[in-house]
């Protein structure tokens, strides 16, 4: 019996190689005596390549035959040609079992069933800069078949001097939309596809972001080992938990004709995002619950991560004989950050972002009326007390011979909330904000008659107490209006975060000594990450980057009374790196040392351009470009916010609130204000899908953003009959910025505008 270790090595075969050219025909050198013929049914997701180097490239397929549920072997051909006429000699270098035979045209190798029958194959030894072909042959009962032709392309030497130019994508939802994005892309020229996370999506209708219509709609045969919901409105839906689930994601998204179309005519560098495993996760713990029960769940993680190394095509930093391992200690089962280098001009670093991180600085499930910063802790860490802090009560037990202590107890049942207030037992003083309680009162007295009211806190007694900041002032606002409010939520957490207490609480929470700058990448990772890009002798240093790094603010005070707490500036998202602002600025006042480094960003599902800079009053703050681009099908931006402004608990029921979301382009890059709420923001479109390419030499790295509108996507516009209607929906936007500088620059009308913040606020 072959032990796990084995077979999971397995899956990685490694390959010498040589060129031989040969006369002789495919039939005759390549299959034998057999009739070769293409056939889908046995290679349903075709063929991919990925994480292509100057002497390498890794080969992907997955075999299926009815007839077998063992292990089945294959041959894989490689040759300069799509005829095949120029064939490559490989040489079996593994000394796994799934190679058979020595130096061939033909490389046998096995593919194991307890890996899905997916094969990957390293072939090293090959040519710069160059582009090849391959396919997979599989002999039958009735005869030979192969996989489709798939082309790959090996990155140019270091020191060559030659332009680049790649796709870069995200977000590829395949419920409920078609892949129209990457029937386009397919007709591009391309060295190679980064694709930033989100490959897939663990879920099979969420509401929230889905729509499954009859002919896309993902299915788990393993119902009983995935997670259910049933959500008060729409359809029941599941997300994936057991491996079979995360395989069964995989095998359905690749089954689409245009990303395999992809797959076959360009390598891709891949990264993942959150849906590979769970929506806004950090390392092995989910959010769908927001802290109602415990959410880590290792076993499911590597669930995730085996299915997305059986099926991605990626040379990992371990090592050739890299194994993956269900049974070793999460996270270092697999580690999955590298970089590459695209002659002179392009050092591409992918980074991973949800392995390492924490969970998010503003818990789902903290108590709103919690202080967790008082003023005299305030005032001693960042010297001021921060714009939209609240009134507290140092000691609500014994506040008042403790009335309102007693009116939080009664409450807690009747309203749904924990009567610790989320203190601990022995905690003491329970330090409360005075907003909460008399929002509390005020709910208890609508029950109450006119003899048994409660007096609410007065303005006056508010006045005489101190300022801290509490979960309520970060936006944790619960909706008093529902007869069961509730009282956890990703508002005030994840989403829409108060900007100005919650700059505060990041500063108060951050301590560079204790080493919590890694909180994103970790440790280990966070010192290659940085050493990588200062020591990169390239042009351009490409951050592979998974989430936004330019602040995505908006500033909702010119809409709201005075007493309003919507009258606030908010962030939009702190599941990203607003979530994260110290580390953030540590980083970049590093990396952009380096000079001429470039973010390129998917996660958001809009179309960004900006220049994020350190969050200092620095004259010349230190800043970096950064191009985020949209999803390839995914639920646009502007249409999630749609619906996270319906569940809004103070938003849902302000008037006008909806026409945030449809103008928030206008919110995200203000022209014409004084002090913007993102002041580094060039750009954005959060109402299309569609991918970007980017074109980098010695003088700049330029970015087309190719616009899809949303609802181009309902239907599949895939044959070549479709193409002239495809590309009469796209529309393209350009960026760059040029080498020696840090700044971005605007095409319009043929000319090359540069950008800057003073100009935008100007209205210029």
């Amino acid at each position: 019996m072959m032990r796990r270790r084995d077979f999971l090595r397995a899956t990685l075969v490694t390959a010498g190689a040589v060129v031989v050219p040969t006369a002789c025909s495919e039939d005759e050198g390549v299959a034998g005596a057999c009739d070769a013929h293409e056939n889908d049914a046995y290679f349903p997701q075709s063929v991919a390549s990925g994480d292509p180097r100057p002497d390498s490239v890794v080969l992907w397929t997955r075999l299926v035959d009815s007839q077998q549920t063992a292990d089945v072997s294959l041959a894989l051909v490689i040759a300069l040609d799509e005829g095949f006429t120029q064939l490559v000699t490989l040489t079996p270098t593994s000394s796994s079992a799934a190679t058979v035979g020595s130096t061939s045209t033909r490389l046998s190798v096995i593919a194991r069933a307890d890996f899905d029958h997916c094969v990957k194959v390293k072939v090293s030894g090959l040519s710069p800069g160059t582009t090849y072909y391959y396919r997979f042959y599989y002999t039958t009962g009735n005869g030979c078949v192969s996989s489709r032709v798939g082309r790959t392309r090996t990155a140019p030497t270091p020191d060559a001097d030659v332009p680049v130019r790649f796709a870069f994508v995200s977000c590829q939802d395949y419920v409920g939309r078609y892949y129209n994005a990457y029937a386009a892309l397919a007709r591009e020229q391309l060295d190679f596809v980064v694709h930033l996370g989100d490959y897939i999506y663990e879920t099979t209708g969420d509401p929230s972001i889905q729509t499954p219509s009859e002919e896309r709609k993902v299915t788990f045969s393993d119902v009983n080992g995935a997670i259910a919901f049933e959500p008060a409105e729409g359809a029941p839906y599941y997300a994936a938990r057991s491996l079979s689930n995360y395989r069964e994601l995989y095998k359905t998204y690749r089954s689409d004709r245009a990303l395999q179309r992809v797959h076959e005519l360009f390598p891709m560098i891949a990264i993942w995002g959150d849906h590979e495993f769970s929506r806004e996760c950090y390392g092995a713990t989910a959010t769908y619950f927001d802290g109602r029960q415990p959410e880590t769940d290792v076993e499911r993680r590597k669930a995730a991560n085996q299915a997305w190394f059986e099926y991605m095509p990626v040379d990992y930093p371990a090592g050739d004989d890299f194994t993956y391992d269900r049974t070793a200690d999460y996270p270092q089962d697999m580690t999955i950050y590298r970089d590459f280098t695209f002659g002179k001009h392009v050092h591409l670093v992918m980074t991973d972002l949800r392995t390492y991180r924490a969970d998010h600085l503003i818990p789902e499930d903290g108590f709103p009326g919690k202080v967790i910063a008082r003023q005299g802790e305030l005032v001693a860490q960042l010297g001021s007390l921060p714009e939209h802090a609240g009134n507290y009560i140092e000691d609500i037990d014994n506040h008042e011979q403790g009335l309102y202590a007693t009116a939080l107890e009664e409450a807690a049942p009747l309203l749904g909330f924990d009567p610790s207030l989320g203190f601990a037992q022995d905690e003491s003083p329970r330090t409360v904000s005075a907003s909460f309680v008399n929002a509390v009162v005020a709910k208890l007295n609508e029950q109450r008659s006119v003899e048994e009211q409660l007096p609410l806190i007065t303005r006056m007694e508010s006045a005489g107490m101190d300022f801290g900041i509490a979960y309520v002032d970060l936006g944790k606002y619960v909706d008093f209006t529902l007869e069961k409010p509730d009282f956890y939520s990703a508002f005030g957490s994840r989403y829409f975060v108060v900007k100005e207490t919650f700059d505060a609480a990041s500063r108060f929470a951050y301590d560079p000594s204790t080493g919590s700058d890694t909180m994103v990448m970790g440790e280990a990772q966070l010192a290659w990450f940085k050493d990588t890009i200062k020591e990169s002798k390239s042009t351009w240093k490409v951050w592979g980057n998974e989430y936004c790094l330019s602040q995505l603010a908006i500033d909702l005070t010119p809409s709201f009374a005075e007493d309003d707490p919507l009258k606030r500036r908010f962030y939009l998202s702190c599941d990203g790196w607003d979530g994260f602002r110290e580390q953030r600025n540590a980083l970049l006042s590093e990396i952009a040392t380096a000079g001429n480094v470039v973010a390129i960003t998917g996660d958001l599902g809009a179309f960004l351009a900006g220049t994020p800079a350190v969050d200092r009053a620095d004259a010349e703050p230190a800043k970096i470009v950064e191009f985020v681009g949209a999803a390839i099908s995914s639920a646009t931006y502007q249409s999630r916010l749609q619906r996270q402004i319906a569940s809004h608990p103070l938003l849902k029921h302000a008037m006008g609130a909806e026409s945030i979301a449809v103008g928030i382009d206008d919110y995200l890059v203000e022209k014409g204000v004084a002090a913007p709420a993102n002041p580094y923001l060039a750009f954005s479109n959060a109402s299309s899908n569609g991918f970007c390419i980017a074109e980098a030499n010695a003088d700049e790295f330029v970015v087309s953003m190719h616009m899809l509108p949303a609802d181009a996507l309902a239907k599949p516009l895939y044959e070549e009959a479709d193409a002239a209607t495809l590309d009469g929906q796209i529309t393209i936007a350009r960026y760059k910025t040029v080498a020696g500088e840090s700044d971005l620059y605007e095409e319009e009308g043929g000319t090359w505008k540069k950008w800057s913040p003073a100009t935008a606020s100007e209205g210029g």
